[in-house]
């Protein structure tokens, strides 16, 4: 399936008395634009992050968060202090203040943020960087899911109008004819009327170079091989952005000859809608990884 550069996903897990969070987000860009955004305490996280991410998602500006909160269990036991190494701050702050007469004695409020005095609520990096990378797996499976969604949808709407532009040149070819018609019925007069004895020889000429200039089946031919390879593409899937977007261009670039060439009010109308529907297909692309 191809995919949407749009797509959202967000999970959480506990790691002891931590939640981790992740939330994944996307939209479209030229390449693979990963930021990443996480706390200190899990910087270390980062590469591992990265490499799973980029195995899974080629194009797109990624925002990666992560965050890592204490969680608040009411069932869990009352944080009580730490008794030996209350003992041992107190054995410290006498040994200061020995040498240290006029040192400020230790705040309760210092005494209840020094490290592990509440219990020792640190996470083993091993642990975490486990419990990260599993929860990571299932987001960006989610994410990737989402990206697909979109990505059906808008495959729909290239599908759309790739029939609607061949509808479209199906009604280009009858009309060649009856505009040359036209042409050398208006030549002829007018020629008449300028030259009195001209031959019929000088006037089928003058419609054989006008026929020439104005023969567009290798336009046709082009927009329809064209179309031919926008519908395989789309079909077989993966990631076809800049194919697509290629393919575009080179559709973009007949229809403009079309119009170029066009003899009747009809063909231009029609070149004219084909180059609207276009430009419809490339709006949709651009947002295809």
């Amino acid at each position: 399936m191809i995919q949407s550069m749009t797509g959202y996903a967000v999970g959480n897990c506990t790691v002891g008395n931590a939640t981790i969070h992740l939330e994944l987000k996307s939209v479209n860009s030229r390449f693979l634009d990963l930021i990443f955004r996480a706390g200190e305490e899990l910087r270390f996280l980062e590469m591992p992050l990265r490499e799973a991410l980029t195995a899974r998602i080629q194009r797109g500006k990624l925002e990666c968060r992560l965050n890592l909160a204490s969680r608040f269990d009411s069932a869990a036991q009352e944080p009580a202090l730490h008794g030996a190494l209350i003992e041992q701050l107190a054995a410290l702050q006498k040994a200061a203040r020995e040498v240290l007469p006029d040192a400020a004695p230790l705040s309760v409020a210092e005494v209840l943020h020094w490290p592990g005095m509440l219990g020792d609520d640190s996470i083993d990096p091993t642990l975490l960087q486990a419990e990260c990378l599993t929860l990571a797996t299932g987001v960006i499976d989610e994410f990737s899911a989402s990206r697909q969604r979109e990505g059906a949808k808008l495959a729909m709407v290239i599908l759309d109008s790739v029939a609607r532009m061949r509808t479209l040149l199906e009604r280009v070819a009858p009309l060649l004819p009856l505009a040359l018609a036209e042409y050398q019925q208006r030549l002829a007069t007018k020629l008449r009327e300028a030259v009195a004895m001209l031959d019929e020889e000088r006037i089928r000429q003058e419609v054989g170079i006008f026929a020439a200039r104005i023969d567009v089946a290798e336009e046709l031919a082009r927009l329809a091989a064209h179309l031919d390879e926008v519908q395989r593409v789309v079909e077989k899937g993966g990631a076809v952005g800049k194919r697509l977007d290629f393919l575009m261009q080179e559709l973009n670039r007949e229809a403009n000859t079309l119009a170029s060439k066009s003899v009747s009010v009809e063909i231009t109308g029609i070149a004219l809608d084909l180059k609207l529907l276009i430009e419809q297909m490339r709006e949709q692309v651009q947002n295809l990884e």
